[in-house]
């Protein structure tokens, strides 16, 4: 029985027009003017609003944050996804809750969640003043913020891959003698690692690319508190366009290549 669909070809074209009409209008024209804005006085300008300190200090902070954020989420998604995919326990559903969170909370909610935990009228804001420590309007307070909102990533793309694959393999490999480590090392790992590469991919281009809740802990202190997102936002405020053109085209080249590698990925994942 052939179940394929079949429809007439002015049908076929027109959702096709209609498909590349939204691509140029929402993602090829935003491009482009973003680059056209960012070179509009030319390449020397453009170098300069990138590495004047402000925007340095801005692409550290950022930088910085990621390096952060990547490696400890990456170890939680593996450990909550091998937990929830292998195990059967008390609380596996709140956990997965947990893990869903941040997809349901608005980022500036979650930014004045830490503002209520650790600023100076916090629950924990007395406490931290008298040893000296400061996370509201300080790193600590974007990294925290930065964490939280990307957490889930490397999770989500674990747990449904490692439920389908079961637990033979792993299984198997314990019978005939492997430790937990050579089973995960030799077995797990390599049945996962394109899932895992491409939440990697996705909660760095986030973690470098987070504004709401970044912008309610961080305080706008340039050169200090300011992400690249941040530094975009104050330099447009102050109707230097190119300038923040210049630094959102980063933020571009983040997408543009999250999105190339993504494809790549899939296409491997399908060989």
């Amino acid at each position: 029985m052939n179940n394929t669909i079949t429809e007439k070809p002015y049908v076929r074209y027109t959702l096709i027009f209609l498909s590349l009409t939204f691509l140029a209008l929402f993602l090829v024209v935003p491009l482009i003017t973003i680059f056209a804005e960012a070179f509009q006085k030319g390449w020397g300008l453009y170098l300069t609003s990138i590495t004047e300190p402000a925007a340095m200090a801005a692409i550290r902070l950022t930088l910085l944050t990621a390096a952060i954020a990547v490696p400890v989420n990456l170890v939680f998604g593996i450990v909550a996804a091998w937990a929830i995919a292998k195990f059967e326990f008390f609380g596996k559903r709140f956990l997965i809750t947990l893990i869903e969170l941040p997809f349901t909370v608005s980022p500036v909610i979650s930014g004045l969640i830490f503002v209520l935990l650790f600023g100076a009228q916090g629950v924990f804001g007395k406490w931290l003043a008298d040893h000296d420590i400061q996370i509201i309007f300080a790193v600590p307070g974007i990294v925290l913020a930065t964490l939280f909102i990307t957490f889930p990533y490397v999770a989500r793309e674990l747990i449904p891959l490692m439920q389908a694959q079961g637990n033979e393999q792993e299984e198997a490999a314990l019978t005939l003698g492997a430790s937990g480590w050579q089973t995960f090392w030799k077995v797990t790992l390599p049945n996962i690692r394109w899932a895992l590469l491409y939440g990697v991919i996705l909660l760095n281009a986030r973690a470098m690319g987070e504004f709401g809740a970044v912008s309610v802990v961080s305080g706008h202190i340039r050169g200090l508190t300011n992400t690249i997102p941040l530094h975009v936002e104050i330099l447009y405020n102050e109707y230097n366009f190119v300038a923040a053109f210049a630094m959102a085209s980063l933020l571009a080249l983040l997408a543009l290549v999250t999105l190339i590698a993504k494809n790549w990925i899939e296409w491997k994942k399908g060989e």
